[in-house]
């Protein structure tokens, strides 16, 4: 390349060419046109929607942005959007292919963009031929990832709830042996209440010592009044743990049928009115260029070529 510029000067090459060379350029521009036209290549459209993560906890040491970019590449959100919206039949492809699917999921790559602002947001971009179509799926996408947070969620607060009611269940079969005990002894034995019963079996006895009857309470007081005294404690700690358990599973029934949104939506998509591929100007600008460029060298050897024949009977 050296020698080569070292035997023709750059511009003279330009100066004696100039109208080859112009003939390049604007065959280069009209065919660029052309090629980049809709006959040749699908213009496509941008729509976006920026979302920050809401109501939902973090994974392991992933955050909610981090987390929310794992739910929207997921096979599901994915899969949903193409059959919501027919992609194969909207796209041209023909589902007989061999390679269906590899195709679709690669245009979807191509077409479908998630990543991460600065501001810890999370930016989904779609492009497609038909601007409606590429804000409709954005919206979609979005729509598709609280479902399946939602469905998560469920999956999750629904093993909870059914732990709870297998717990409380057990509880209240124990509640109901300690009650069902309790009751027999005083119908057995007359104790109901230990402590108010005391009170007044001991007055009593100590007014008429020789009643028969006051003699019998007190000695079923003194034989079973600490069963009686173990089973009321017992009842009470049981209720307690009960009353918390009942609360506990409240709030995990009311978190299985919440229907929260997962995702806060900062810009909502909308149908472009402007295609944002190809970007036709700078198509022409670099196929001009670069046809310009091979133009000059072509015209730089022929040139080169010339002088040979003139340099050797030169020095001959």
């Amino acid at each position: 390349m050296d020698n080569f510029f070292n035997n023709v000067k750059l511009l003279d090459i330009i100066i004696k060419w100039k109208y080859h060379l112009l003939a390049v350029i604007v065959a280069a521009i009209l065919l660029s046109v052309l090629f980049s036209s809709a006959i040749f290549i699908t213009p496509l459209y941008k729509s976006y929607a920026v979302v920050y993560p809401s109501n939902i906890s973090p994974y392991s040491t992933e955050n909610e942005t981090e987390q929310m970019m794992q739910m929207f590449q997921s096979r599901d959100i994915r899969d949903s959007v193409i059959h919501k919206f027919n992609l194969s039949k909207h796209w041209r492809l023909d589902s007989t292919y061999e390679y269906f699917m590899s195709t679709m999921v690669f245009l979807w790559e191509q077409r479908v963009k998630i990543g991460k602002t600065p501001n810890e947001a999370v930016e989904i971009e779609v492009l497609d031929p038909d601007p409606q179509i590429a804000s409709d799926m954005a919206a979609s996408i979005v729509d598709y990832y609280n479902i399946k947070v939602r469905g998560l969620h469920r999956e999750k607060f629904g093993e909870v709830v059914e732990n709870y009611n297998f717990i409380i269940a057990k509880k209240q079969q124990y509640m109901d042996s300690l009650s069902k005990e309790a009751m027999a002894l005083g119908t057995k034995y007359g104790i109901l209440e230990y402590g108010g019963q005391t009170r007044e079996v001991m007055r009593a006895y100590f007014q008429n010592k020789g009643n028969s009857e006051v003699q019998k309470y007190k000695r079923n007081m003194e034989e079973h009044g600490g069963e009686i005294m173990k089973l009321d404690d017992m009842m009470r700690s049981e209720s307690g743990t009960f009353a918390q358990l009942k609360l506990d599973a409240d709030r995990a029934l009311m978190d299985y049928n919440r229907k929260y949104t997962h995702a806060n939506v900062l810009s909502k998509p909308f149908p472009a009115d402007k295609k944002s591929f190809p970007v036709r100007w700078l198509i022409v600008v670099m196929s001009t260029l670069a046809a310009l460029f091979f133009a000059v060298i072509v015209a730089g050897i022929i040139e080169n070529r010339k002088q040979r024949p003139l340099n050797a009977a030169h020095q001959g």
